[in-house]
């Protein structure tokens, strides 16, 4: 018979699970922040499936980046309109 194949987002906790001795280092602001990149990858569960990647951890960060470049660029397209509005464009 074949394997059971477990829901990506506990896989998504498993991973959680794995770092949870580096979460616990950090200073307690990190840890918010650290547990806020894990939820961000839980945006992006069906894009996870679909990769079926050996190593868990990379559609994870692959997730984590996708939003952080997605956030990246609506900061930089609002630096451009007050920076055209400053200039009086």
């Amino acid at each position: 018979m074949g394997r059971t194949v477990i829901p990506y987002s506990q896989v998504i906790e498993r991973e959680r699970e794995e770092w949870a001795k580096f979460r616990r280092a950090l200073r307690r602001d990190d840890q918010r922040v650290f547990d806020d990149l894990f939820d961000i990858a839980k945006l992006h569960v069906q894009a996870g499936v679909y990769a079926s990647r050996p190593w868990p951890m990379e559609p994870v960060l692959m997730a984590i980046l996708l939003e952080q470049q997605k956030a990246l660029r609506r900061l930089e397209a609002r630096l451009a309109e007050l920076e055209a509005a400053r200039r009086g464009d």
